[in-house]
C-alpha cells in the first residue's frame, strides 16, 4: 500500500460528534413553524450534503412549507449560538492528529459544514493547528461527493491521489473518494455510517471502529 503524504479528514462524524447540536438547532427552526420536533437521530441521518440540504430534508420530514432560504437562516442562526455546546471530538482524535504530526502527514479539512462555523469548531478545541488547509461547503469549490474540493487539497500539497487518504464517515464521503481516485477510511463509529453500503465497499476502502485505528490505515498497517 502507497503511503500516505495528504490525509483529507471529514468533520461532522468523523472528527466530531456533533448531533446533538444539530438536532437541536433543526428543532429550534422546526418550533419558529410551529412544527413538532424530530428524532435526533433521524436529523442526524439527514446530515452531510450542507446546511441547504439538510434544512430541506428536516422541512420535508416534518411536514412544514415555508420558503427555504427563510428555514435556512433560522436553522444557521439556532446552530451559530450552540455550536459547541454538546458537541466534542471523538476520544482518540487529539491522539491522532498528534501521531500523524509528528510522522509529517500532511492534513487538511474537507467539509459541507460552512467555513466560519468549521473553523470556530476547530479553534474552540484547538485542532486548527493541524491543518494546513481547511475547505467548507461555502467555498468556491462545489460540495462533495464532487471531487473538486479534494483535487485542490491533493494540488497545494503537491500530493497523488495513490498518495492520499479522505477520512470520513458517510456515503458522501465514499462517493468523494471514488470520484477522486484516492483511498478512504470510514469510519464505523461516525453518524453517518448508516447509509454507507458496506457490501459494495472495495478491497482498498478501509473500515474503522475508532479513531485510533485510523493512523493504521494510513500507513499501511491493516
Amino acid at each position: 500500500m502507497p503511503s500516505t503524504h495528504l490525509a483529507v479528514f471529514d468533520l461532522d462524524g468523523t472528527l466530531i460528534d456533533s448531533r446533538r447540536d444539530l438536532a437541536d438547532s433543526a428543532n429550534e427552526m422546526l418550533a419558529g413553524y410551529v412544527a413538532p420536533p424530530l428524532d435526533d437521530d433521524r436529523i442526524a441521518s439527514m446530515v452531510g450534503c450542507g446546511a441547504p440540504t439538510l434544512v430541506k430534508r428536516v422541512m420535508a420530514a416534518a411536514g412544514v412549507d415555508a420558503p427555504v432560504e427563510d428555514a435556512l437562516e433560522r436553522f444557521l442562526a439556532a446552530y451559530d449560538a450552540r455550536l459547541t455546546h454538546h458537541t466534542r471530538p471523538y476520544d482518540g482524535i487529539p491522539g491522532l492528529l498528534d501521531e500523524l504530526q509528528s510522522r509529517s502527514v500532511a492534513m487538511a479539512l474537507l467539509t459541507n459544514k460552512p467555513l466560519e462555523q468549521s473553523v470556530r469548531i476547530l479553534d474552540a478545541f484547538g485542532l486548527s493547528k493541524y491543518f494546513q488547509w481547511v475547505v467548507g461547503g461555502d467555498g468556491p469549490w462545489p460540495r462533495k461527493p464532487e471531487p473538486d474540493g479534494i483535487r485542490f487539497l491533493m494540488h497545494e500539497a503537491a500530493a497523488a491521489p495513490s498518495e492520499t487518504v479522505l477520512v470520513g464517515d458517510s456515503t458522501i464521503d465514499l462517493q468523494t473518494s471514488r470520484n477522486a481516485g484516492v483511498r478512504i477510511c470510514l469510519a464505523r463509529y461516525g453518524f453517518g455510517f448508516a447509509d454507507v453500503p458496506v457490501t459494495d465497499l472495495r478491497g482498498d476502502e478501509a473500515l474503522v471502529d475508532t479513531p485510533a485505528e485510523i493512523s493504521g490505515v494510513l500507513h499501511g498497517r491493516r
